[in-house]
């Protein structure tokens, strides 16, 4: 909601964060796209080990992973699709601040949330599911 109250590329917080550190863009998108990440791992997870999907369970992290970073990867392709339509508005939309890695970097990002979910809640995850 704050990134689409002030556009993600002049969220405050992130202009703070810029200046803190002496970066060149607000980087407040990342914070979002980490979680892009992060959220839906444990739920691609459940759905996955509820229905019985995988039948080993060493594939399950990497099948996660692979969900997460689809996913990441249809938004990036939404942005740019809505940025072709509404041109004019291309670059405040995309948010990309100059910056020519950012569609990759918004993709790791989500991929590096998967995987602190994973590792971070994975345990507690399956203690719940025993619960169930």
């Amino acid at each position: 909601m704050v990134g689409g109250h002030y556009t993600y590329a002049e969220v405050p917080a992130g202009d703070w964060l810029r200046d803190f550190v002496g970066g060149e863009r607000n980087n407040y998108d990342k914070l979002g796209h980490l979680a892009q990440g992060f959220v839906p791992a444990i739920v691609a997870r459940e759905i996955l080990l509820r229905n019985r999907v995988i039948g080993r369970r060493g594939w399950l992290p990497f099948l996660v992973v692979c969900i997460c970073l689809s996913i990441a990867a249809v938004y990036e392709l939404l942005e740019w699709w809505v940025a072709l339509i509404s041109e004019e508005a291309a670059e405040s939309f995309l948010g990309t601040q100059g910056y020519v890695w950012d569609t990759q970097s918004d993709m790791f990002l989500a991929g590096v949330g998967a995987v602190l979910a994973l590792l971070t809640l994975g345990r507690f995850h399956d203690r719940q599911l025993q619960n169930v």
